[in-house]
């Protein structure tokens, strides 16, 4: 296995001579400009899964509010008990969960369920596997414990906590925990609001017919379903020809409306490649082209303080840049805080890769189980940035260092999209 030849700049330079930014400098750039919109609501509990949180959510109570029973069993104080043998307690109430028990008398244990108050005088509860009931007696084994089976009050929560921190995007465990302290609405962000089109005189709607050369526009589906997954408002401004000037009066239009602009195809080079000169005129550049293979060109910038994120036209490429740079980015500006990338897991290749390339790669991949029964990562047989069905067929990505190469059972840093693509 070789390593990186380069070890600040992963992979070969721009046409200018530069050399590319790696994966890590082109993200760390783009979180950098990445604000979360100062427009805060309201929304009721039940509709606030998937945003994000605006403001701390401070417990206004204990949890548990009271000393409660961790199982079914029999409620008792261990000062009753013999201590070398078995001891017989008459069963003197009955505390189902929701039910206050009395004071227990000397001599007496209670019948008790899981989450039901401990009633005063007790100090341990032993669970009913280990009790022989006999009418309204039960007889419980030696060497008990105080404290045993019991949840104190507060030991979980205690009131003036803070309990979910600014910034978390807000799952159905989160949703729990806030009505378990009785939060009936939450503070979040509004929703982050997106403009998107898609760049390419060959792209035609399903449905249509399809003419000479002409392909159907896949992209769109991709990006308005990424959008549409982390919580985005989208607008879609369409299917854009391949003209400065749509492109120029597009973009204009997606910087009066959105806080940010995400387009596909148009950031490479060609003479119909229109975004780089058309963002240059109306506002600034601020990366072009970075050291990652699917998704080199790479483009982001300003129009007139909105920022644009632009991706590749091929579906491929499009698809690993909206996983590696549009995600992290549109969840930051969301306001969520913290490490925006999900972690990977060393497994085994599946595989051979003896022809490395200078760039970072990241292949199309899913996990099975190898001779052995253990799990290891398999590579679809594509590596084209056209085939989509790879990226169908994928569960996940595969990352590869530059002039890396790979031997069938070397580990592999293996990306699942269950992380990706939340």
């Amino acid at each position: 296995m070789t390593t990186n030849q380069h070890p600040h700049r992963d992979g070969c330079p721009d046409p200018a001579g530069r050399p590319l930014l790696t994966k890590q400098e082109a993200l760390d750039l783009l979180l950098a400009h990445a604000t979360a919109p100062a427009a805060q609501e309201c929304v009721p509990t039940d509709q606030a899964l998937g945003r994000v949180l605006a403001r701390p959510l401070v417990s206004a109570i204990d949890m548990p509010g009271w000393d409660n029973s961790a199982m079914d069993g029999y409620a008792l104080c261990c000062a009753d008990l013999q201590a070398a043998e078995p001891t017989r307690l008459r069963v003197a109430q009955r505390i189902p969960a929701g039910a206050p028990g009395r004071p227990l008398e000397p001599g007496t244990a209670a019948r008790i369920f899981t989450g039901a108050p401990v009633p005063p005088g007790a100090d341990t509860v032993v669970i009913q596997e280990r009790c022989t009931r006999d009418g309204d007696w039960v007889e419980v084994p030696a060497g008990l414990t105080p404290d045993a089976n019991i949840r104190r009050a507060g030991e979980d929560i205690r009131a003036g906590t803070a309990v979910l921190a600014a910034g978390t995007r807000l799952r159905p465990q989160h949703l729990g925990l806030a009505a378990g302290v009785g939060a009936t609405e939450l503070a979040v962000y509004r929703r982050l609001r997106v403009a998107m089109f898609v760049t390419g005189d060959e792209l035609v709607r399903p449905g249509e017919t399809l003419g000479p050369g002409q392909i159907y526009n896949s992209n769109r589906f991709t990006m308005k379903g990424l959008l549409e997954g982390l919580g985005c408002e989208v607008s879609d401004l369409g299917l854009v020809p391949d003209t400065l000037e749509a492109t120029m009066d597009t973009l204009n239009r997606g910087a009066d409306s959105a806080d940010l602009i995400l387009a596909s195809g148009g950031v490479s080079v060609g003479e119909e490649d229109h975004v780089k000169p058309a963002i240059e005129r109306l506002g600034t550049l601020d990366l072009w082209q970075i050291a990652v293979r699917p998704g080199k060109p790479l483009a982001f910038g300003h129009i007139r303080g909105t920022p644009f994120l632009g991706s590749p036209g091929n579906p491929v490429s499009l698809f690993v840049s909206l996983l590696l740079f549009a995600r992290p980015l549109l969840l930051r500006m969301q306001g969520v805080t913290g490490d925006l990338e999900p972690p990977g897991i060393k497994v085994p290749a599946g595989f051979d890769w003896p022809r490395p390339d200078r760039r970072r790669e990241f292949v199309q991949a899913r996990l099975i189980r190898g001779a052995a029964g253990d799990w290891e990562a398999v590579t679809h047989q594509s590596r084209s940035a056209a085939a989509l069905s790879a990226a169908a067929w994928a569960e996940g990505l595969v990352e590869i260092a530059p002039q890396q190469t790979i031997a069938r059972g070397d580990p592999v840093v293996y990306l699942p999209f269950a992380g990706l693509l939340s």
